[in-house]
């Protein structure tokens, strides 16, 4: 009996223990998770993590900056030389180069030899010129006989109008001759040698020639190209959708790989009068003041039209930042560093891969463009 007892009293006893250190462990553990929780009590809209939050690490913030807003979405180009400030030089006759005078990179002033090239066929043209001069000399003499002996009347009619037809074909070939040299830009030197010269002052952007070479007027690439880097052309295939919202003077921005972030102003020059058949959209030509040289012929960009010619201010959002509830468009702003603030927008232009929004976000405010959609599940939770 007594033992009995004995073993139910240790039973109670070590049930308690158990009970209280239960109850000890439950109490602990709730005074430590809240120190262990990532996420932090806030008030309705705002999210705040803790700073070692593992969900900051699925978030990406960039400062958002104003610009003016487009007519459309941005369409891809590339930059051209401006043809009306650009000569692509050929040798118009043929001949061997024997020197060169210009490189890449050097400034050329209009009528300066860029090379030297040594023609049999000019050295036949400098004859022809010469033997013309001489040949009109002596039948201006023989005219100016023919004219005192027709005065005298010692000389037939017929014999002085072939003295003065003589007189004027000798002139009409040395005509013909000279235009000839003047197109060579010849000097009747008559050494065959002939200076291959630039039309306009300019750098000289490319050359396709080397000492020893045989050149003549057909050859497929012009031989230097010279041209003023300083006025540039931006050239876009625009989408028939789009054709209507562009017009000439109209404010273009472009966009280059080569200097991200940063803006480049020009301007429309020409709208095509035809479409292309096949691709149904029509050619936009840009004029660019490149006065500092950063932009190159062939570089590929993304020109933007600017609607209101460029009046009309925006922020540009990557897609990824926008989400939308119900009729409208939302995004995440940092408030401080872990805290985001859930803030309508106003989307006024969509695009493929960005939208513009001109109103509900200032310039220079830090949104969120990837994680969106993790914190608007966060914000829905703690609303529930």
């Amino acid at each position: 009996m007594i033992s009995n007892t004995l073993k139910t009293a240790v039973a109670v006893v070590v049930i308690g223990g158990a009970v209280m250190a239960g109850i000890h462990y439950f109490g602990t553990a709730q005074e430590r998770t809240p120190a262990s929780s990532p996420k932090k009590i806030a008030q309705p809209g705002v999210v705040e993590f803790a700073p070692n939050a593992p969900q900051l690490s699925s978030l990406k913030v960039a400062v958002v900056k104003e610009v003016p807003l487009p007519a459309s979405d941005a369409i891809n180009g590339r930059i051209a030389y401006d043809e009306n400030a650009t000569a692509r030089i050929v040798s118009p006759i043929a001949g061997r180069v024997i020197a060169l005078h210009a490189e890449i990179g050097d400034k050329v002033a209009r009528g300066a030899d860029l090379a030297d090239i040594d023609s049999p066929d000019l050295a036949n043209a400098e004859a022809d010129w010469r033997k013309a001069q001489a040949d009109e000399a002596l039948k201006r003499r023989a005219f100016d006989r023919a004219n005192i002996l027709f005065d005298g009347g010692v000389l037939a009619r017929k014999d002085y109008e072939v003295a003065e037809a003589d007189y004027r074909q000798a002139k009409a070939e040395t005509k013909r001759t000279s235009l000839r040299m003047r197109n060579l830009h010849a000097n009747g030197q008559e050494d065959g040698k002939f200076g291959l010269k630039t039309p306009i002052s300019g750098i000289v952007a490319d050359k396709q020639i080397n000492p020893g070479l045989e050149v003549r007027p057909d050859l497929p690439n012009p031989l230097f190209i010279v041209t003023d880097l300083a006025h540039l052309w931006a050239i876009a295939d625009v989408p028939e959708r789009s054709a209507a919202n562009i017009h000439p003077g109209q404010a273009v921005t472009l966009e280059i790989d080569a200097y991200p972030g940063q803006r480049f102003a020009a301007k429309v020059d020409r709208v095509g009068l035809v479409l292309d058949p096949g691709t149904r959209r029509i050619q936009v030509r840009c004029s660019v003041n490149n006065g500092d040289l950063k932009l190159k012929p062939e570089m590929f960009a993304r020109v933007s039209f600017l609607a209101g010619n460029g009046s009309q201010k925006a922020i540009p959002l990557p897609n990824t930042s926008l989400f939308a509830e119900g009729m409208y468009s939302y995004v995440f702003v940092e408030k401080q560093p872990g805290s985001f603030e859930k803030r309508r927008v106003n989307v006024i232009l969509k695009g493929h891969e960005r939208s513009f929004v001109d109103a509900g976000l200032a310039s220079g405010e830090r949104v969120v463009t990837e994680g969106a959609f993790l914190l608007n599940a966060e914000a829905a939770g703690d609303a529930q």
